[in-house]
């Protein structure tokens, strides 16, 4: 069978010593039992039952696993991916999990050739383009606190310094740049559309207190926030 031109989903066990490849197909990786040690050019994870990962194609990658294990594997071809795909370290929520059951599923059906089992993956592909990184949903959740760039690259099991210039190629900015970029929207927002007053917006944005607040407002937008409440 072509991996690379057909779907295939399987279980598959792996060895104590480290091996070696790269395919040319996309490659979901969900465990069922035990571990993972994967690294690639830039990663090192250790996969475990609460994530799943996918390794895009032509990605060389090393792996293997010390302990008694069973992964379930989805190979995807390159026709169902979305151009241009990166390896992605996705926590097993609710929908991932399901995503799971169902592949389990279709991989009871040892010819794999079910249309339920194409629909499945040009799902999964599909998930693929709408897919936050984790890091990046992490900064959404907490751009009102400080954040570490060492916090956000250990997130996505970079090393910092890559980290930084993987952000900037996929947002455009630096991760400084984009955290200033939320918390000023929001002050600009409660500046315009609130009477709250400056310390209790300072406050509410994580400021230590209104004039550092102040301070800082000033550098981004060129006017204090009092003035740009009047105008």
């Amino acid at each position: 069978m072509d991996s690379g031109k057909q779907v295939i989903c399987e279980k598959r066990t792996y060895s104590k010593e480290f091996d070696s490849h790269q395919h040319d197909f996309g490659q979901f990786l969900f465990p069922l039992q035990g571990s993972l040690d994967i690294q690639t050019k830039w990663q090192k994870i250790n996969l475990n039952s609460d994530y799943c990962f996918y390794l895009p194609p032509e990605c060389n990658h090393m792996y293997r696993s010390t302990d008694r294990n069973e992964f379930l594997i989805l190979d995807i071809p390159n026709h169902y991916l979305p151009s241009k795909t990166e390896s992605m370290y996705l926590k097993l929520d609710k929908q991932w999990s399901s995503i799971r059951f169902l592949l389990l599923e279709e991989a009871r059906d040892q010819e794999n050739t079910t249309a339920a089992l194409n629909d499945l993956t040009r799902y999964v592909a599909q998930k693929l383009r709408v897919s936050t990184s984790p890091s990046i949903d992490f900064i959404h959740k907490h751009y009102k606190e400080s954040i570490r760039v060492e916090t956000l690259a250990d997130i996505e099991h970079y090393h910092p310094v890559y980290y930084s210039s993987w952000f900037k190629q996929k947002t455009g900015k630096s991760p400084k740049a984009y955290i200033t970029e939320l918390r000023l929207n929001d002050a600009k927002q409660l500046l315009k559309t609130t009477s709250w007053s400056i310390s209790s917006i300072s406050e509410e944005l994580g400021f230590e207190n209104s004039s550092s607040f102040t301070r800082w407002f000033v550098k981004c937008v060129g006017k204090p926030p009092q003035q740009y409440r009047k105008h």
